[in-house]
């Protein structure tokens, strides 16, 4: 499908500049781009690609000489990634899921599927679930009993979604993730070890043998409106309440989310981050790479956490953390500087070690 200059610019609320009825057919980095494509060169340092490439049309930043750029046409972004997700949005297709249910599909009878619904091939909808109007299931997705899936949602190839979980309208799931599995609950008749560790802080007085007992989750998972959840990530059921993800939250490839763990709206959790059981995220926290959560400790609204940051205490509303234990980032900052002083540090002190043994 081809989109026309004026009309793209008028779909991202931008100025655009030259011949508006110029056509291009999809996006591409500025050496690479062709005549039919929108070179992206939303940055001056961008500018010398699109020597190298043979677009007609370019996404610049404002001000830009685009005639000089030796260009038919050229949209302006005051905000280029904002922009790019207008323009991503207008040139995705989706995924090809026929409308309609897919013959190759099973369906439990007393399942609701919802107007203009398209389920692709080999899925199993299990009793009681209830479909939402307009929602895309692809192929290999199963849904359990009881399940409810809001409107406009999309669940991608090979995703599980566990008994009575609820999931809200316009939610993407990517492939592989599965939703509401069995929460990591065991206990043991006697004290564990963990248990006394806690307690003493790593002393033990007894090693003894101990066995696992499982605690059951009863509660499921709860899912809320414009949520995104990247591929393999694993959203434990809660035992006796639900574990719930708020509206607008997204995480991506990777992330675990324990039993119990509330996350609030418009969070941010990026790859391979891991949330302890019963921990309570606010609203708008964002959590960088590899980022851990201890169980039941609190994190404030507007939280920020540098990459691989470990918490294990409540942080208040609004700071900003780094690193392992999790400190403030300015602290954080003044440690690696100490760090990096110590072997200079060392050197000074034998040095005076030497000087105070000769006297």
């Amino acid at each position: 499908m081809s989109h026309c200059i004026a009309d793209i610019a008028a779909a991202l609320g931008a100025e655009f500049a030259g011949n508006g009825a110029l056509m291009v057919r999809g996006a591409a980095e500025p050496q690479q781009a062709g005549p039919d494509d929108l070179a992206l060169a939303v940055n001056p340092k961008y500018a010398d690609g699109l020597a190298q490439g043979g677009a007609r049309a370019a996404l610049l930043w404002p001000g830009a000489d685009w005639q000089t750029l030796g260009l038919q046409a050229a949209i302006f972004a005051p905000r280029g990634r904002l922009a790019m997700a207008g323009l991503t949005r207008m040139l995705d297709p989706g995924p090809a899921i026929a409308p309609g249910i897919h013959p190759m599909s099973v369906i439990d009878p007393t399942a609701q599927i919802g107007a203009g619904a398209a389920i692709g091939p080999f899925v199993t909808i299990g009793a009681g679930v209830i479909l939402g109007t307009n929602a895309r299931i692809a192929s290999h997705v199963s849904i359990a009993e009881g399940a409810q899936i809001g409107p406009e949602a999309l669940i991608l190839q090979g995703a599980r979604v566990g008994a009575r979980v609820q999931i809200g309208a316009r939610v993407i799931i990517q492939p592989g993730a599965v939703i509401g599995a069995d929460g990591f609950s065991f206990v043991t008749p006697e004290k564990s070890g963990v248990e006394e560790i806690r307690e003493t802080l790593g002393q033990r007085d007894e090693i003894r043998a101990q066995s696992w007992t499982r605690i059951h989750s009863l509660g499921a998972v709860s899912i809320g409106d414009d949520v995104e959840i990247g591929a393999n990530v694993c959203i434990d059921r809660g035992t006796i309440r639900d574990t719930r993800i708020g509206n607008g939250t997204k995480l991506d490839n990777l992330v675990h989310i324990g039993h119990n763990v509330q996350v609030g709206d418009d969070c941010l959790l990026c790859g391979q981050v891991g949330v302890a059981g019963s921990a309570r995220i606010g609203n708008r926290v964002v959590l960088a790479g590899q980022c851990g959560v201890n169980d039941n400790i609190f994190i404030g609204d507007d939280v920020i956490c540098g990459g691989a940051t470990k918490v294990f205490t409540n942080a208040p509303a609004g700071r900003v953390l780094l690193g392992y234990p999790a400190v403030k980032l300015e602290t954080h900052v003044e440690m690696q500087k100490a760090l990096r002083r110590l072997p200079r540090l060392a050197a000074k002190v034998a040095a005076i070690e030497k000087v105070i043994q000769k006297s």
